[in-house]
């Protein structure tokens, strides 16, 4: 007698993708944030997200609802965990990706995020969120905080060229604190990651301030040797 093939039941529910875009002004890190246009709690502000196709990938559905939110490509995507409490959404089973992702503030598409009613705000004066979209962004805040230690992802929020004030700038915003600027400038030169050019920035002293570029072919041989930007 032939056995009958396994089978089993599965429940439906749908998957969702949220991104929380961050972004720097040379002054604060900020935060890309919506109004919802769509109930449940429409009107309430949200991150940026939708929902994943069942053809795509997490990361190819992140990218999409990126592209079509802020007109940008090729960014720094990271994904961060999954939420998937029972009644995390108050209509229907929905478990969602968190994804993470950083941008230069100058290449954002305004226009279009004008469209989609985006804002940015400060990330410590962020405004009261929907659902679990705040716990979202602590998960968020904690990976890139780690990552920034180790790794030079904090060089995809700024411009192409910057002064050693403006990358201070940036890792004091992260990581909600200050350095001693002497210290700091002498450990990020140590790593040899740094091309100082021949331009000066005017404003940030009477004689200007050198500006700097990431080296990209200088990382990628000394990084598998490990070492530390932060700590």
């Amino acid at each position: 007698m032939t056995e009958a093939p396994f089978t089993y039941q599965a429940d439906a529910f749908k998957v969702a993708i949220d991104c929380i875009v961050f972004g720097f002004d040379q002054n604060e890190l900020k935060l890309l944030l919506i109004h919802r246009n769509f109930e449940p709690a429409q009107g309430n502000w949200s991150l940026m997200g939708g929902f994943l196709s069942i053809n795509e990938s997490l990361s190819d559905g992140a990218k999409r609802i990126l592209y079509q939110l802020t007109g940008l490509q090729d960014i720094y995507l990271e994904q961060v965990y999954v939420f998937g409490d029972v009644d995390r959404d108050p209509v229907e089973r929905v478990l969602s990706v968190c994804f993470y992702a950083l941008i230069k503030i100058e290449d954002y598409d305004e226009a279009l995020g004008n469209s989609h009613d985006a804002h940015w705000f400060p990330v410590q004066q962020r405004p009261e969120l929907i659902f679990d979209h705040e716990q979202m962004i602590e998960a968020a805040l904690s990976r890139l905080r780690r990552r920034a230690g180790y790794q030079p992802i904090g060089f995809e929020l700024l411009p192409e060229k910057f002064t050693m004030m403006q990358l201070l700038n940036l890792y004091e915003a992260i990581y909600e604190r200050e350095f001693d600027v002497g210290n700091f400038s002498k450990k990020i030169l140590s790593l040899g990651i740094l091309v100082k050019t021949n331009e000066k920035l005017r404003g940030e002293s009477k004689k200007g301030s050198y500006l700097y570029s990431f080296d990209q072919a200088s990382y990628d041989n000394v990084k598998e040797k490990g070492f530390r930007i932060i700590g």
